[in-house]
């Protein structure tokens, strides 16, 4: 007995097409949302602590972890957790007691207590689960020539290129090298440091958003 063997029409082939191209541009604009959700996130937090930043400076005239009064004037802060009152947030303890500071003067979320050694209990930490910093010094990228001291905001490392990239387009000047006040930074947070070759186009500036690189960072400067 004879079989006819069938194949596919034109109409179920074009069927077939239709359903995997649905399927993948909702997979794209599933992972499109993600990011922008990661994005969303993560400036939400830069915003908060920029504003504890200036309102702690508003009302103490001086810079958190700096602060020499601050086992005075701000209730739970150890007097041995104050800075130098020199207007410098400098490395070691005045980087470390910034969130000590702004914590017990109720300017940002959750209760950080001053350690010698860096931890989640004395750091917040970015989505990504690595600590941010706060500091003046010039770990931060720029176009030629050396970097100065300013004081910055260290996003922390691990946070994926594409929503650094994503972030800069939405909130600065999109370069990771000089314009404006988003910066690429190699700060390690105690981790493997972000490799600058990965994360950003050092000719250019623009950031490798499609590189796939998970472990980039950044510095937003004051």
């Amino acid at each position: 007995m004879k079989h006819n063997q069938r194949g596919f029409t034109l109409i179920e082939i074009a069927i077939v097409l239709v359903i995997i191209g649905l399927l993948l541009g909702g997979i794209l604009k599933g992972q499109e949302l993600i990011t922008s959700a990661r994005v969303r996130n993560l400036a939400n937090q830069i915003d908060g602590v920029k504003a504890a930043y200036f309102g702690f400076q508003d009302r103490y005239r001086a810079l958190p972890g700096d602060f020499n009064l601050a086992g005075t004037q701000i209730p739970n802060v150890a007097s041995t957790t104050v800075g130098d009152g020199d207007g410098q947030i400098e490395s070691g303890l005045e980087s470390i007691a910034v969130w000590d500071h702004l914590s017990h003067a109720g300017f940002i979320n959750g209760t950080f207590t001053y350690n010698a050694t860096e931890s989640n209990t004395t750091t917040p930490t970015n989505p990504w689960n690595a600590r941010m910093q706060m500091i003046y010094d010039n770990v931060y990228a720029v176009e030629s020539g050396t970097a100065t001291n300013r004081h910055n905001l260290k996003t922390g490392p691990q946070i994926p290129v594409e929503v650094l990239a994503e972030l800069d387009r939405k909130v600065d000047g999109g370069d990771g090298a000089e314009r404006g006040t988003l910066r690429f930074s190699a700060y390690a947070a105690g981790g493997t440091a972000p490799t600058a070759a990965n994360c950003y186009d050092a000719t250019t500036g623009a950031w490798l958003a499609g590189s796939g690189e998970a472990n980039c960072g950044a510095a937003i400067l004051f």
